[in-house]
């Protein structure tokens, strides 16, 4: 059997790639397999999109929906806002960045950008996650990055998916700094929010090895690597939770989804130790469903259009 290799979202035999790289430079085949250029060498049969998932996702339009919070946060919880963004756009796959324009090596992916906004005490937290995961939904995320504002300062952190999961952070935190990481490849439980949206049958079940998400990281200053988790699925007549348990973390995280297409996510809850020294005690994040619409926010940007956040319940 010929051993397969990806490159540029071309499959090419381990044959055909030794005859056309017998005359290059040993730099020209580094080149071509270089982790820069493959986010993945081998990967699965790309899932089969309904028509329905093409007729819904591919309009033109995001799905945006809005969350009643209650975030866990230094020992209490404090109310907000949760929003959740959906939207498919094309992927460079080398640079890593979205495309501005059509190529065939582009990856479609399915971009969430999550974001929460909430009050401790006097000063105010803005907390945003971006996943671009393929559709396709035979690899890892391409990236996922994370940001952080409030009135201390801020952070930033990002995942890039080449040869390893390649990890940048900075933070004006001194046990955080400035980052660099290397990381096997493995779950990311970010990613985890978007493989709901296209095909909640694949979701991993049983104990497995995940790379938390880069908020709970971050806000619980916690060393970034993989943990051992145990995943579950518990389906009703209508609606779907998948549990992820980190024992080593004391936290675990409740998605409630519906079982019909598009699988909208109607309510989450996380539980973790909140609060440092003697306020450390175990509390729950909660974010239910407020407003659900369909929208090309970016062009929603003059004062005229201010009201539309009523139809979400954000003014």
């Amino acid at each position: 059997m010929k051993a397969l290799k990806v490159i540029g979202g071309i499959v090419l035999s381990s044959i055909v790639i030794i005859t056309a790289c017998s005359n290059l430079t040993h730099d020209k085949k580094d080149e071509l397999t270089s982790s820069e250029t493959i986010s993945e060498i081998k990967k699965p049969a790309a899932q089969q999109l309904s028509t329905a998932f093409k007729k819904y996702w591919y309009t033109g339009q995001a799905e945006i929906t809005s969350y009643k919070l209650s975030q866990a946060r230094y020992g209490e919880n404090h109310s907000g806002t949760a929003v959740l963004i959906y939207v498919t756009e094309d992927f460079l796959p080398k640079v890593q960045v979205k495309a501005d324009q059509q190529h065939p090596n582009n990856v479609p992916v399915l971009k969430l950008n999550a974001t929460k906004k909430f009050t401790t005490g006097i000063y105010p937290y803005s907390v945003m996650q971006s996943t671009f995961y393929p559709v396709a939904n035979n690899q890892h995320a391409i990236k996922i990055s994370s940001s952080m504002q409030e009135w201390c300062g801020n952070m930033y952190a990002q995942i890039n998916n080449r040869k390893d999961f390649e990890f940048i952070a900075h933070s004006y935190f001194q046990d955080q700094a400035d980052e660099t990481l290397q990381l096997p490849k493995t779950i990311l439980e970010n990613e985890l929010w978007t493989q709901i949206r296209i095909a909640p049958e694949t979701l991993p079940t049983g104990n497995h090895q995940i790379i938390p998400s880069l908020e709970f990281m971050r806000l619980r200053h916690v060393p970034v690597k993989a943990y051992k988790a145990i995943l579950q699925k518990n389906t009703g007549s209508d609606l779907t939770t998948y549990t992820i348990q980190y024992p080593e973390l004391k936290r675990s995280i409740n998605i409630t989804f519906t079982n019909s297409f598009p699988h909208t996510i109607e309510n989450w809850q996380e539980t973790f130790i909140s609060g440092f020294g003697a306020d450390a005690k175990p509390l729950t994040t909660t974010a239910t469903k407020m407003k659900s619409i369909k929208s090309a926010y970016w062009g929603k940007n003059k004062n005229k259009d201010f009201a539309l956040r009523d139809s979400l319940d954000l003014n």
